[in-house]
């Protein structure tokens, strides 16, 4: 029988979780994982890719950066393949050039839309019906490569970014389940990506969300349920202190922006409707309070 092809794996993430997942369920031959030390000021909402590989006794390793001495390394182990699973530092052109089989990442976007970081939290904003995940080659341009394989998930209006996020993560582990054999075998599709369709979008900040009340209630809605849990939030000032709004909805109505209309239940004027806030949190943890 033939031996399967040797995989590098740079994972991070809950999509790194589950693609790590499927690849150990359909006995791929992964013989290293790269991935990141947990940053102790994030919310670690996620699966952790590291325990999961060492649960399955495949080394791990998480250094700073992917420097000369780990491009030599990953040269010693002879991958065949390698793949980037939500993996959040850039590995340079030396190491995408190693595997004979190529290298994939899995985006998640329907690229060419929304290249570039946070895109799940960016289409949620956006108002967006409709995201994905995308499986392409890696090139030193990130998310340029060209397309192996989509699979498209629905936003629902309700929907928060972690619902999406968790949809998209379902649907990189689908893709890589349906076209590892061919990568494997070295006969994947390429199609090219229509650069006249493409959008890039930045990485997001905990300051970027700041409510403008300017905007429009369905836009405020759309920046609270892009940012809230396990994300940084989108908040205000009122009353002097600063709040986070976690839950909301558009209503009908009309008032200055920014204008408390009502208390019981909160209701604030933005450039077009009302904004019902159904949980808002003072900064002081201590001051939390849930309105409905």
């Amino acid at each position: 029988m033939m031996k399967r092809p040797r995989i590098v794996l740079f994972a991070y993430s809950e999509v790194g979780a589950l693609c790590l997942r499927e690849l150990i369920k359909a006995g791929a031959n992964v013989v290293c994982l790269y991935s990141h030390e947990d940053d102790p000021e994030e919310n670690i909402w996620f699966q952790s890719a590291a325990d999961i590989a060492a649960s399955a006794g495949i080394p791990v390793r998480k250094p700073p950066k992917i420097d000369e001495a780990e491009i030599k390394y990953i040269s010693s182990l002879e991958p065949e393949l390698l793949f980037s699973f939500y993996y959040r530092a850039l590995i340079p052109k030396a190491a995408l050039d190693i595997p004979r089989l190529g290298a994939y990442n899995i985006h998640g976007a329907l690229l060419p839309k929304y290249r570039g970081r946070a895109c799940v939290n960016w289409a949620v904003l956006n108002g967006e019906r409709e995201t994905g995940a995308t499986l392409h080659v890696m090139t030193e341009q990130a998310d340029r490569g060209d397309i192996v394989d989509q699979q498209a998930v629905p936003i629902e209006f309700s929907d928060t970014a972690h619902d999406v996020f968790l949809k998209v993560a379902e649907a990189a582990r689908l893709i890589l389940a349906r076209r590892l054999p061919e990568l494997e075998a070295g006969r994947a599709p390429r199609v090219p990506q229509d650069e006249a369709e493409a959008t890039y979008f930045g990485r997001r900040r905990p300051a970027d969300g700041e409510i403008d009340w300017n905007k429009s209630a369905v836009e405020i809605y759309n920046l609270v349920r892009a940012l809230t849990r396990p994300f940084p939030g989108a908040f205000t000032e009122l009353d002097g202190k600063k709040y986070y709004i976690w839950r909301a909805l558009p209503a009908e109505g009309k008032a200055r922006p920014g204008e408390i209309v009502s208390r019981e239940p909160l209701l604030l004027g933005t450039g077009d409707g009302l904004l019902q806030v159904t949980e808002l949190e003072a900064e002081e943890k201590e001051e939390r309070e849930v309105l409905s």
